[in-house]
């Protein structure tokens, strides 16, 4: 039997690194394609964070494109666009994930004061409906504390790693006494390691994105071997 073909499909360049690094040290046995549109995350920002229909067609139409090309799963990276995600879920047959459920649900595993991280301003308004929702579900009344990482997307895409990395690990700080730290973007997974957990969890999205992508593909719990 064919090793299952996931669709990694991209809104930031800055994504393609640690999604496909995830991939490799979670699930080497997949066949990986990338698709990437970096217009997206342009046309979202200059649209002030909406989504209006044409965009949601173009994601229906990646998808498509990946489900006519043999993906056996779809796993978005960008965390701003989650009701275009959905869209693209009650339509396909075969296991698509917004980037952030499974280190939601894991956030929510450790408790109800939660902070989410961003680089990407439009990140923060789907992925805090996420969370309410998700913690509705469970019959949390969740604390969310949010916050846009200012510089830190600039200061990656022209080449300073270690200052994005640095802007992360400071604003960080000001969130020790959370639950669960979640760092919202898949291109902030690099600067986990700098990050002191303390008491609380710090959760990058790629790492259980793929986790769990894996488990709906191969009908096995997240983490399975």
């Amino acid at each position: 039997m064919a090793s299952p073909r996931v669709f990694l499909i991209h809104a930031l360049r800055e994504s393609i690194g640690p999604a496909n690094a995830a991939m490799l040290a979670g699930w080497p046995g997949a066949r990986v394609a990338n698709l990437l549109d970096d217009s997206l995350s342009a046309d979202l920002a200059a649209n002030r964070g909406m989504l209006d229909d044409a965009m949601v067609g173009r994601f229906m139409d990646l998808a498509d494109y990946a489900r006519r090309n043999g993906a056996d799963g779809i796993l978005f990276t960008c965390s701003a666009f989650g009701a275009a995600i959905d869209a693209v879920k009650a339509t396909l047959p075969i296991p698509v994930l917004k980037p952030n459920e499974a280190a939601l649900e894991l956030a929510l595993d450790q408790g109800a004061r939660i902070a989410l991280l961003a680089t990407f301003q439009a990140t923060i308004p789907s992925m805090t409906h996420e969370l309410e929702t998700m913690a509705r579900a469970r019959g949390i009344v969740p604390t969310i504390m949010t916050r846009v990482v200012d510089g830190a997307l600039t200061a990656l895409q022209g080449g300073d790693a270690a200052g994005h990395d640095a802007r992360i690990v400071a604003a960080a700080a000001d969130y020790a006494k959370v639950d669960a730290l979640v760092l919202a973007q898949f291109s902030m997974a690099r600067a986990a390691a700098g990050i002191p957990a303390g008491r609380r969890r710090v959760i990058t999205t790629p790492d259980s994105a793929v986790a769990k992508l894996r488990g709906l593909v191969q009908g096995r719990p997240a983490g399975a071997t």
